[in-house]
C-alpha cells in the first residue's frame, strides 16, 4: 500500500480486515503497523514578511529515499492572494470518522492566519494537489471571528477550526464548524464559551466527552512581533480549557500563572481511553501534564521545566521556547522543541506523571554546535514536529511566525527556513540526525520562502484522533 494513492484505495485496504467503511484506521496501532513509509509531504510555506512579492503557498516534499527527487521540493500549491500567512492546516476527515460510510480523506483544510481567508484543497492525488475553494474573509468576518488556527475534522461530518480573534482582532475568540460536504460555514461551533477569551490550539477524546483548548493572545498583540511589556500586562494566555464535548458548554479553566505562560500545543494520548494530556508553555518553558480526577475536575502539574541560558547576545536569559510538542502513536514517546535553545528533545513518557529524558538532538538556535547541515546555514532552529507513522522519522521545520522570526532569526525572513530530519530508534530512545536530508526553502521557485506546518497523506500523529 502506497500513502501516495488516492485515501480511498488506501482505506479499503486497511478496512478489509477491521469491517469498517470511513477514512482513516480502526486503532493508531492500525496505523502505525498497517500504513507504509511517507513518501511525500504537504508543508505550510509563507512569505509574508519577506523581500518577496509573491503568496504563500503549500509545499509537496518528496521524503521517498528510492525517489530521484528526494529531499527535495516538488510542487507548489500557490494561493491566489498575498499576505495570508498559512500556519497551521488539516484534513477534511479523519481516523475519528473511520465508521462513517462515504468519507474520504482528500481535502486539505488550508487558512490564512493574518487574512482569515480559508482555501480548499483538493489533495487526493498528493503529487497534483489543486485549489478548489475559497472561503473569504468577509465570510468568516460574518460570525465574528478571525485569525483561524488548529483545524480538526470531527465525527459528526464538520470540520471545526480555533479562531484566536474577533472580526477586528481582539478578544474573545472562539471556534468555526465548516460543514465536510460542501465546506460551508455552519457558525460557531461553541453553545457557551464561559469565561474563555484567548485561545489557540485544541485536542479533544470523544469517547469521554472532552474537549481541551489552550491560550496564545489576541492577533493585534502578536502579529506585530513579541514584547515583554505584553506579557507583564497580561495579553498572553497562561491557561487551558475544558469543554464538554456534547452539549459545547465550557466547563473549567485551568490557570497555570508563571509555571504556564503562553501554552500553546495542546497534545492527548491516541488512546480513546485516556483522560490526560500535555501542553507546552512556550515561554515558561514547561511541560504541564492535565488529567481528570476522579470527581470530573481536572487538575495539573508541571512534569519538565527547561531551564534558562545566559547568553552573551542577549540582555536577559534565554528561555528554551517550547514551541511544539508531539505524542508518538504508540503513546510512548513524547517530543518537543526549543525554539530559541536550538533543540528536539524525545522523553519516554511510559509514567506519564514522570517524563524521563532519553534523547536530543542540537542543530541551529542560539545554543547548538551545530549550525550546518549538509554545508546549508541553520536558519532558525527546530520548531513544528511531524513524526512518520511508524515512529521511526521526526521531521522539523524552523520558522516559527513572520514577525516573530524576523524578530529572534532575521535571517529566515532573507533566505528563507529549512526542513530536516532525525532518525529515530524508539528500541532504543534515541535520536540521530539525518546528515544527508536538507530541504531548503531559500531555493523556492519565485523565492525564498518560511516553512511551517508538516501533514503526511493518509494522516498522522498530530491530526488523528480515535473515537
Amino acid at each position: 500500500m502506497s500513502t501516495d494513492e488516492p485515501d480511498q484505495s488506501t482505506d479499503e485496504h486497511d478496512h478489509e480486515h477491521h469491517e469498517v467503511e470511513g477514512p482513516g484506521y480502526p486503532t493508531p496501532a492500525a496505523m502505525r503497523t498497517e500504513s507504509e513509509r511517507e513518501k511525500t509531504a504537504f508543508v505550510m510555506s509563507l512569505r509574508v514578511g519577506m523581500d518577496v512579492d509573491g503568496p504563500d503557498f503549500v509545499g509537496v516534499v518528496d521524503v521517498d529515499p528510492d525517489s530521484d527527487t528526494y529531499a527535495e521540493l516538488i510542487d507548489t500549491v500557490e494561493m491566489p492572494n498575498k499576505g495570508d500567512e498559512l500556519h497551521h492546516f488539516g484534513w477534511n476527515t479523519c481516523s475519528s470518522s473511520c465508521h462513517a460510510e462515504g468519507l474520504v480523506r482528500d481535502h486539505l483544510i488550508v487558512p490564512g492566519q493574518r487574512s482569515s481567508r480559508i482555501h480548499i484543497i483538493d489533495a487526493a492525488d498528493p503529487r497534483n494537489p489543486e485549489i478548489e475553494k475559497v472561503i473569504e474573509p468577509e465570510e468568516v468576518f460574518e460570525h465574528d471571528l478571525s485569525a483561524p488556527h488548529t483545524v480538526h475534522c470531527v465525527p459528526e461530518g464538520k470540520i471545526v477550526i480555533s479562531m484566536l480573534g474577533n472580526a477586528d482582532g481582539e478578544l474573545p475568540g472562539g471556534f468555526l464548524q465548516l460543514d465536510q460536504d460542501d465546506f460551508s460555514i455552519d457558525g460557531h461551533w461553541e453553545a457557551d464559551s464561559g469565561n474563555m477569551e484567548m485561545n489557540y490550539d485544541y485536542w479533544y477524546q470523544p469517547r469521554h466527552g472532552v474537549m481541551i483548548s489552550s491560550e496564545w493572545a489576541a492577533p493585534e498583540t502578536y502579529y506585530p512581533g513579541f514584547d515583554l511589556d505584553d506579557v507583564e500586562a497580561g495579553k498572553y494566555g497562561d491557561s487551558i480549557h475544558i469543554w464538554d464535548w456534547e452539549t459545547k458548554e465550557h466547563r473549567q479553566t485551568l490557570s497555570f500563572g508563571e509555571e504556564g505562560l503562553i501554552p500553546l500545543e495542546v497534545r492527548m494520548p491516541h488512546n480513546p481511553e485516556e483522560t490526560e494530556g500535555y501542553v507546552g508553555a512556550a515561554l515558561s518553558s514547561n511541560i504541564l501534564r492535565f488529567w481528570e480526577a476522579d470527581d470530573g475536575t481536572w487538575e495539573w502539574e508541571t512534569v519538565i521545566s527547561i531551564n534558562d541560558r545566559e547568553h552573551e547576545d542577549w540582555d536577559m536569559p534565554v528561555p528554551g521556547l517550547v514551541t511544539d510538542l508531539l505524542i508518538s502513536l504508540d503513546d510512548q514517546y513524547l517530543f518537543f522543541s526549543n525554539w530559541l535553545h536550538g533543540d528536539v528533545r524525545m522523553y519516554d513518557i511510559s509514567d506519564t506523571g514522570n517524563p524521563r529524558l532519553v534523547d536530543q538532538c542540537w542543530v541551529g538556535g542560539n545554543f547548538a554546535d551545530r549550525q550546518t547541515v549538509d554545508d546549508r546555514e541553520v536558519r532558525g532552529a527546530p520548531q513544528m514536529l511531524q513524526l512518520s507513522r511508524d515512529g521511526r522519522r521526526l521531521y522539523w521545520t524552523s520558522s516559527l511566525f513572520s514577525s516573530w522570526d524576523n524578530q529572534f532569526y532575521p535571517e529566515i525572513g532573507e533566505r528563507g527556513s529549512l526542513m530536516l530530519k532525525a532518525d529515530v530508534y524508539p528500541e532504543e530512545g534515541r535520536l540521530e540526525l539525518d546528515e544527508d536530508f536538507v530541504v531548503d526553502f531559500g531555493d523556492a521557485p519565485g523565492g525564498p520562502a518560511r516553512a511551517h506546518e508538516i501533514r503526511w497523506p493518509g494522516g498522522d500523529c498530530t491530526s488523528d484522533v480515535w473515537q
